[in-house]
């Protein structure tokens, strides 16, 4: 063996977890180590870069950062960086830069996979850097969660167009339009850019948009054969491709400019404009909400509708976790219902009676994501008379119901919409109806309570909502023998692990081989929930504030109630994610996932959540059983 390959492969068997490789393991990595030299204050890695590598320091200091550049870690010679980022997404989640001249070893990805798929030991070293599996891997995205962050880089949807400084208007025109671009730089050849000397296209010294072809050649009443170097501004703001948007934003505004170059190592490498700073802020979840009030008809808020996918991709970009994405997409799918009721209040009059339009399922748990369908009915006033108030009700839900699924929101495949007439019912039927679920506890009458008991008012007479719901919570407390029903059924779903915790796949054609993490995964882990929650009276409806009512009230083991929380929170964010990258890639969101298309680290706390869940489920059975009182400590 070469005298530097010999030399790699002491060096690694200095260092946990390389010392305990087999010798043929680790001189194979030996062999596919590259060498890479980087001086002082050189960035390494950028965040959110695609990384293929390990990186070993060999000699020399580096410095790691959190998003908002604060310092997270200092690193010298032994020590290992870029392992959550392999483990994760293969992108970079921590910013790194060298703070002296440093000499790295790159660790090829597939032999660091390999090895962590081969050697127990290996897999444990790295994830326990990273964290402490589900709950470090959560507290960690909680912590890196900062909407603030976004870099002005991630706007530019192509590269900068650029013309050189004696091209005439005609051919700025036909190229400005050809392009489709509002701006174009101008370069001149004579002056490279002071860092890249051999760069042909020179250096930018000026930009024309198409406000300069009207007002400096138009109006001017200046030749067609004018160049671009006499009508282009050539006092450029440019601003830096690192900075955040918000900067760039208050920059405009602050130099009264609508275009602005971005440059990397003082290279333009694309045009932002003002426009597409506005397009982004409109992406904002808070911001959408208020759009969704400002539509007169179906049709625009259909149109808006379009937009919601951007804003569930944005919101997974920016790190916000679980609670927070299903949050935001409830209040905004509440927002739909109430703006289309206060459109079909305006078509059909005011209605006769009072009611109160209900969201159930996963929009009134504040769980909701970018694939559901609508589940909703209507409580009315006690005064119900079917001949004088039916029809009014009956199109006033047909154009809700109708409305969202012009806005996205599938029709229920069970029926449980209010333009069913079985669920528009009076305040007072509602309280009977829940009352014989729970006195008669049949397989359809727990399927409908696992969907009616979560509920919210989001229209008209609110406080009903609020009254089923404590109606529903007191009842439930004193029934034992539903508990125990309800407690069965929730067992109906377990998570997808074999006999020796592989994962079981579905087997059911386009879904082959792939988990779906909602029917084996997050509907499972809120219908356990759920049922605790019924047992201590909870009238909480998010499962993460169930949980927290739960623990208080000291039902679960100790410790127990925290491992829901966090196996909830894994699961929900990847199946969260996956979907996101769906829409990226263009294609129809789901809740399915192959396991294969997962990360090492990604695999290994999926199962140690559906784990939990399988766990849960165990005492669940135990604990409910058939008539048996559920104490409370």
């Amino acid at each position: 063996m070469q005298a530097e390959l010999q030399e790699i492969a002491r060096f690694l068997q200095e260092h946990p977890p390389f010392e305990n490789l087999p010798e043929e393991a680790l001189f194979q990595l030996a062999q596919h180590t590259e060498i890479s030299y980087v001086r002082a204050g050189q960035e390494i890695l950028n965040y959110g870069d695609p990384i293929q590598d390990l990186y070993m320091v060999r000699s020399g200091a580096v410095e790691t950062y959190r998003r908002n550049g604060e310092l997270y870690n200092r690193l010298d010679s032994g020590d290992v960086f870029g392992q959550m980022a392999l483990l994760m997404n293969r992108r970079v989640r921590y910013p790194v830069k060298a703070i002296e001249d440093t000499l790295l070893y790159c660790l090829p990805a597939d032999l660091f996979d390999q090895y962590c798929d081969e050697f127990d030991f290996f897999s444990d070293y790295f994830e326990a850097v990273g964290g402490d599996l589900l709950r470090r891997t959560n507290s960690k995205q909680a912590d890196d969660n900062d909407l603030t962050t976004v870099k002005i880089k991630s706007l530019i949807t192509r590269e900068a167009v650029s013309i050189t400084k004696d091209i005439d208007v005609p051919e700025i025109a036909r190229i400005m339009s050809e392009e489709r671009v509002s701006s174009i730089l101008v370069t001149d050849p004579d002056k490279p850019i002071a860092t890249d000397p051999n760069d042909d296209d020179g250096q930018v010294v000026g930009i024309i948009t198409d406000r300069d072809l009207r007002v400096r050649v138009l109006a001017a009443g200046l030749p067609l054969s004018t160049q671009a170097g006499d009508i282009m501004s050539p006092d450029m703001v440019m601003i830096d491709d690192n900075a955040y948007v918000f900067e760039a934003m208050l920059l405009m505004l602050r130099q009264n400019v609508h275009h602005l170059p971005i440059v990397h190592r003082y290279k333009p490498i694309g045009v932002v404009a003002l426009s597409d700073i506005v397009q982004h802020e409109s992406q904002n979840s808070l911001l959408f909400v208020r759009s969704i009030f400002l539509q007169n008809s179906v049709d625009d808020l259909a149109k808006l509708s379009e937009q919601l996918p951007n804003i569930f991709v944005r919101m997974v970009n920016e790190d916000a976790n679980s609670h927070m994405i299903g949050s935001a997409m409830a209040v905004i799918g509440r927002s739909f219902k109430q703006r289309l009721l206060e459109l079909a209040e305006e078509s059909l009059g005011p209605p006769p009676i009072p009611y109160c339009f209900l969201a159930l399922g996963s929009m009134a748990r504040d769980e909701q994501l970018i694939v559901t369908d609508q589940d909703n009915a209507i409580i009315l006033d006690n005064s119900y008379d079917e001949a004088l108030h039916g029809e009014y009700f009956y199109q006033l839900a047909k154009f809700v119901c109708d409305g969202l699924a012009a806005c996205g929101y599938k029709y229920c495949d069970g029926g449980i919409m209010a333009k069913n007439p079985e669920w528009r019912l009076t305040l007072k039927q509602w309280q009977q109806q829940f009352s014989d679920w729970m006195e008669n506890p049949s397989p359809k009458a727990l399927l409908h309570s696992s969907i009616f008991f979560d509920l919210d008012g989001v229209h008209g007479k609110e406080k009903w909502a609020d009254q089923l719901t404590g109606f529903i919570a007191r009842k439930a407390k004193q029934s034992p023998k539903f508990l125990a029903y309800l407690a069965r059924n929730s067992l109906n779903r377990t998570p997808p692990l074999g006999f020796f915790k592989g994962f079981v796949m579905e087997q059911d054609g386009r879904h082959n081989n792939s988990i779906n993490l909602k029917r084996r995964g997050t509907a499972p882990l809120s219908d356990v929930i759920r049922v605790h929650s019924l047992a201590i009276g909870s009238r909480a409806q998010n499962s993460f504030e169930r949980l927290d009512d739960i623990i208080r009230a000291n039902l679960l083991p100790p410790g127990k109630g925290r491992d829901l929380s966090d196996a909830l929170e894994y699961i929900a964010m990847v199946r969260i994610r996956h979907q996101a990258l769906d829409i990226e890639r263009g294609d129809e969101a789901d809740n399915n996932i192959e396991p294969d298309n997962l990360s090492t680290f990604e695999r290994r706390n999926l199962k140690e959540a559906f784990q939990v869940l399988d766990k849960a489920q165990a005492f669940l059975k135990f604990r409910y059983q058939s008539g048996r009182p559920v104490n409370v400590k």
